[in-house]
């Protein structure tokens, strides 16, 4: 036992859900960004403003007498299997012939786990990380034997695998969504806080959106959650932290205020207040649905990636008929839940907690 515990140490083979689901998940969430979010806001900016360098086809692959042609969104968006992987496994500080491998074996698990393909790799890349590195540089040639065991050990665990996983993530993400359009109310107010709740968490909402394909109503109520708590932390913490905390948390991430949470744990309710009565104030009186990418759907305010996600599924909506134009409905719903409500609603929830003593001078300070 101990030799094997010198050798896991020597090889920074660490089990231990801090780094599995904290520190992957996060990385996996860039990675995300990087690939298909970005993909979708250039795709987005080149449609709406007519910008032929993002709109025509950048790179045409043939497969038999078929041509597939590429926009440079498109290939963002096509490449987020190995830009997953490679994040995951530099999160777990993969030697560089061991985080390279990762590429092939993002691909092939995004692509076979279909709808689901963000939840199988982060199992496959977690795992062809660490037998990569159990094996890299113990032989003579190293050059071949770890990218040859890293791939064939993370494609063959995807190819037994990575359909299940996609297809339960897709059934999970599925049935959240048909009981937030049967249930609006109760589930908006479910999905909001949950949603929020992991976005301040250092755990990654937008990958578990991503994962579990959670678009429609519940996507909506998810940005909901998410927006909540980044604009009332940036609102609530304004007198403390001023305006370099109101970007850094309103259009950063409100994960920044966990240090004092864990010094105060009161000073989460307001925000997750305001979450439980936004949420279902999208789904049941705005009808607000994140019909874009489902990683958007977690991202909140974050870079403004969720409004961007909205609007993108306004767009792909209008362009197949399922919406015939953007309303001023629309516009003053995603004001309304991303910004303004928010806002209010933490400012005003935090008023009585601060005067009966549970939020005190000082809680809610950020080292900026």
């Amino acid at each position: 036992m101990e030799k094997i515990q010198a050798f896991l140490k020597r090889k920074n083979i660490v089990f231990s859900a801090k780094r599995y689901f904290i520190d992957a998940m996060s990385a996996m969430a860039q990675g995300l960004f990087c690939t298909l979010l970005v993909g979708t806001i250039l795709n987005t900016i080149g449609t709406q403003f007519h910008i032929a360098f993002l709109t025509d086809a950048f790179l045409i692959i043939k497969q038999g007498d078929q041509e597939l042609a590429y926009t440079i969104g498109g290939l963002c968006s096509l490449l987020v299997g190995p830009g997953m992987a490679v994040a995951i496994g530099r999160a777990l500080e993969c030697p560089p012939m061991v985080l390279f491998s990762l590429i092939p074996v993002g691909f092939a698990t995004n692509a076979l786990g279909g709808a689901g393909g963000p939840l199988a790799v982060f199992f496959v890349a977690i795992l062809a990380s660490e037998i990569g590195k159990a094996v890299s540089k113990e032989t003579k040639i190293d050059l071949l034997v770890t990218p040859i065991v890293t791939i064939l050990c993370g494609i063959g665990f995807a190819a037994i695998v990575a359909a299940p996983i996609g297809t339960a993530a897709s059934a999970v993400g599925k049935a959240i969504m048909w009981a937030t359009d049967l249930q609006p109310f109760f589930m908006g107010i479910l999905v909001s806080v949950i949603i929020g709740v992991a976005l301040t968490l250092p755990i990654s909402s937008a990958a578990i959106c991503a994962a579990l394909g959670l678009t429609g109503l519940a996507g909506g109520a998810a940005v909901a959650g998410c927006c909540a708590q980044m604009v009332g932390f940036a609102v609530m913490s304004f007198r403390e932290n001023r305006w370099g905390g109101l970007v850094a948390q309103g259009i950063g991430t409100s994960m920044l205020q966990m240090g004092n949470i864990v010094r105060n744990v009161r000073i989460w309710i307001p925000p997750t207040l305001a979450a439980a009565v936004t949420g279902p104030i999208a789904t049941c009186l705005f009808r607000l649905e994140m019909n874009g990418a489902a990683v958007s759907s977690g991202m909140g305010t974050c870079g403004f990636v969720g409004q961007i996600g909205v609007y993108t599924g306004w767009v792909n909506d209008i362009a197949s008929g399922a919406k015939a134009a953007i309303t001023g409905m629309d516009w003053s719903g995603l004001v309304l839940i991303s910004s303004v409500l928010p806002a209010i609603l933490t400012w005003l929830f935090a008023m009585p907690l601060r005067k009966w003593g549970w939020i005190k001078e000082g809680d809610l300070k950020l080292d900026l």
